[in-house]
């Protein structure tokens, strides 16, 4: 099936090349596109994405220890699916001057709506630490470790610059 007089291709270039007759925006990564919030919630969101490989929490029983990473919890690969969403918004944002496509939220929008949910994802994981056993030979004691301490404040830092000004609207400040 052919898309007009000439196929699928337009009359050629004035160099005598063919091409598409509708060509799709070209990707040109340049983060000067970027706001000043779209590099704080995206520097941010690219820290908090690592410390969820770092220990989150230890345990010790006074011999032994270990660590577990931040994926501990499952429900923390929801905010990794979430904030690799997130970078990947920011990087087409800063590839296209126009997206090819329409999303079903505003920029802003879905940001907040995913950076939120990854800070109440973290505020759980952090306060719901493993619980420490222990019986008449051996107490197990558990410990925040450095990784939730960076995931944490990774997460108020990114939801803060799309969030602040959304409570300050709700409450007329």
């Amino acid at each position: 099936m052919a898309a007009g007089p000439g196929g699928p291709y337009a009359a050629a270039a004035p160099g005598g090349a063919m091409g598409p007759a509708a060509a799709a925006p070209a990707f040109n990564l340049d983060l000067k596109r970027l706001t000043r919030n779209d590099q704080i919630v995206g520097g941010a969101t690219i820290v908090f994405v690592i410390s969820l490989f770092l220990p989150w929490f230890t345990v010790s029983d006074g011999v032994f220890s270990a660590s577990v990473n931040g994926l501990w919890h499952g429900y923390m690969y929801i905010a990794l699916i979430l904030a690799i969403a997130v970078l990947a918004q920011e990087v087409l944002r800063a590839g296209f001057e126009q997206l090819p496509f329409k999303l079903p939220l505003e920029h802003e929008q879905a940001t907040l709506v995913a950076t939120a949910a990854i800070f109440a994802l973290t505020v759980l994981s952090f306060v719901f630490k493993p619980a420490g056993a222990s019986d008449a030979f051996a107490s197990v004691n558990w410990g925040w470790s450095f990784g939730a301490l960076i995931g944490l404040a990774a997460a108020v830092v990114a939801v803060v610059p799309l969030g602040l000004p959304f409570l300050r609207s709700r409450t007329g400040r």
